[in-house]
């Protein structure tokens, strides 16, 4: 549940029709269909947001799909890329969460596709109904809050917390998106319909569908209900329907701690990892959670606007870090460089910033800042309506989920307070009381790729093959090591086989098939705390331009909102959009006695890094610093004395 800003402007779109559409059945289906476009005019499609190429259209829905009596509507927004060449149909792609914008991600994620996808399909994405473009209901400010609290229940006294934090964010969450009245309505089997009718105004009879994560669920739940209008299904970190909420947390919080003992294996495995380490990385970081446990620890933390401010660092802290770095093979390098860094100098403002990233909060005040691709606010409102959980009321569910969890988290040494991840559900308002479980999903009908990872830690790698086992006409691809999520992350492994399904029509040559990916990106060194380790200012320059791309705010910067960054020893950097990444430094040193005053900008697609900067400390200088790929050079004055370095 742990997600990063992306942040997008809001545009308000008009609905397609005064009067909800409801199912007309087959026949809603025309012999002869008009183009995508022409389609899309008539529904009066609008560019999407933030210069997107995609077409976006709103539907008037019915906010109750099974109930034709309620009059009453919500709206939805579809975003579609009309396929450039001889279409095949749509492809449609239900995003993670609950909680995501799809369309936020729909240009960035079709970049990465093979060209022959958007050729042969039309590409759609949507917002799920409450989300961003479909209601934009959001809590920043209550979720900020509950994801700060100890998420532990080993004593009496870390219960009472517990139950008092999920009751406050349960209350201030609602309150904060305006008390809406049809929370009971956002479930995934009322939001799947309003996919179906999309699908009728499309005039398909077949879609081609494929989910991620939470959208495995989402996917699951639209075939079991319209498969005879799926052409192809994917589902990439597969979700097990049949497990209940306690048995789905439960594997979890394992997953998670596993896929976390594998990233500090990891670093154990990497001689530079382990040299900034100096023993073991488990039992580093199980010695700061020792201590954490105990009370927590202060840090100076270098603020954006310049100087130092004293901090806090808890154990909820440390645990929110862990958790959200264990997504990709990139984000558990960074936990491990941030971990080595109090390994090596007791330093926590690294694993600072990387909180401060993952709870969406501003460095410089703390304050929740808004996301409007994301909401907490929609991932319970989901949740709480797909899974249930027993008690006559909000008391004896929070008790009985207290009671599920003992096992658990004596059971685990790591990350076992992750068990509690629908904990709110027990004071969620009109909260299903269902406690029933989809029947197994066997996709009769249609080909399924079932796509999993075994370190994937949000979607356990046991829930893919309980899926893939119950198909009747399934293919599994696994990733060894990985991210959650694969297709799409440039795996060509992965990608070429659900690329050759889509287009193709063509099946993998087996019904099983392994593909290799490693569990942690391959480590960074820390750079030298003092400038006297280095040689030259080319060696300076260069361990700046590394920092910089392994500083947090930078690595994950959207490369448009303009950002202020304290750097590690003093001074400040300006991150600015532009043709080029653009930087600005104020005294910035990543290492002590190198000071940093000027500019800089990166060209991705040269591969071209450039600093134009005079240094303080160790040499005063005034430089040009230049890497072309592998190519080096650095020219100016040191000291009074003209230079020149090549590498």
């Amino acid at each position: 549940m742990f997600f990063r800003l992306t942040l997008i402007a809001v545009l308000f779109i008009s609905s397609v029709a005064a009067t909800p559409i409801r199912p007309t059945g087959l026949n809603s289906v025309t012999p002869s269909r008009p183009t995508t476009k022409q389609i899309l005019k008539q529904l009066g499609g609008q560019p999407c947001p933030d210069g997107s190429a995609f077409t976006c259209v709103t539907l008037t829905v019915p906010l109750d799909h099974f109930n034709p009596a309620d009059t009453r509507t919500l709206q939805v927004t579809f975003a579609v890329l009309p396929a450039t060449g001889n279409r095949k149909g749509m492809f449609v792609t239900a995003t993670g969460g609950p909680g995501a914008s799809g369309i936020a991600s729909a240009d960035s994620y079709t970049a990465a596709f093979d060209a022959s996808l958007p050729r042969r399909f039309d590409i759609v994405f949507f917002d799920q109904r409450g989300i961003a473009l479909s209601g934009g209901l959001t809590c920043p400010e209550a979720a900020a809050a509950y994801y700060q609290s100890d998420g532990r229940a080993l004593t009496p006294a870390q219960e009472a917390a517990l139950k008092h934090a999920a009751r406050t964010f349960s209350t201030n969450c609602v309150s904060e998106m305006g008390n809406p009245p049809s929370l009971r309505f956002y479930g995934t089997a009322q939001a799947v319909e309003d996919l179906e009718l999309f699908r009728q105004v499309m005039q398909d009879d077949k879609v081609w569908l494929y989910g991620e994560s939470y959208g495995t669920q989402y996917a699951q739940t639209y075939a079991a209900a319209h498969g005879a209008h799926v052409a192809g299904l994917i589902l990439d970190g597969a979700v097990d329907l049949t497990l209940t909420g306690f048995e789905y947390y439960a594997q979890q919080a394992e997953a998670f701690g596993d896929t976390l003992a594998l990233t500090l294996d990891a670093c154990d495995e990497d001689a530079a990892c382990a040299e900034d380490f100096g023993r073991s990385a488990a039992a580093e970081y199980d010695a700061l959670a020792t201590r954490l446990n105990n009370r927590d620890l202060p840090f100076k933390f270098p603020r954006p606007s310049g100087g130092n401010v004293n901090r806090t660092f808890s154990f909820a802290d440390l645990e929110v870090v862990a958790a959200s770095q264990m997504y990709s093979e990139g984000d558990r390098m960074l936990f491990n460089r941030a971990l080595a860094a109090y390994a090596a100098r007791r330093d926590l403002a690294p694993l600072a910033r990387l909180l401060y990233l993952d709870l969406g909060l501003d460095p410089q005040t703390l304050d929740a800042i808004p996301d409007p691709t994301y909401s907490d606010a929609m991932y319970y409102a989901v949740e709480c309506q797909d899974y249930g959980y027993p008690g006559a009321n909000n008391n004896e569910k929070a008790e009985n989920y207290l009671r599920a969890g003992d096992a658990v988290e004596a059971g685990l040494p790591r990350l076992g307070s992750l068990f509690y991840g629908d904990f709110p559900c027990a004071y969620w308002p009109n909260a299903t009381t269902n406690l029933a479980r989809p029947a197994p999903f066997t996709g009769a009908g249609f080909t399924t790729l079932v796509l999993n990872a075994t370190a994937d830690p949000a979607t356990p790698y046991s829930n893919g093959l309980s899926v893939y086992e119950r198909l009747s006409d399934g293919y599994l691809i696994t990733q060894t090591g990985g991210p959650h999520i694969i297709f799409g992350r440039g795996v060509e492994c992965v990608d070429s086989l659900v690329t050759d399904f889509l287009v193709k029509g063509r099946a993998p040559a087996q019904r099983e098939t392994v593909c290799e990916g490693v569990v942690a990106d391959d480590y960074v060194p820390l750079a030298p705390e003092n400038a006297s380790a280095f040689a030259n200012p080319l060696e300076a320059l260069a361990s700046a331009e590394t920092e910089l791309n392994y500083l947090p705010e930078y690595y994950y910067w959207d490369g448009v909102t303009p950002t202020d960054v304290g750097c590690a020893f003093s001074g400040a950097l300006n991150l600015a959009e532009g043709n080029d990444y653009a930087f600005t430094f104020n005294n910035c040193a990543f290492t002590r006695n190198f000071k940093l005053t000027g500019t800089g900008s990166y060209n991705s697609a040269r591969d071209r890094f450039i600093f134009e900067v005079t240094t303080a400390g160790r040499w005063s200088c005034t430089l040009k610093y230049t890497r072309t790929g592998e190519r080096t050079k650095v020219t100016g004055t040191c000291d009074g004395q003209r230079v020149s370095w090549e590498e």
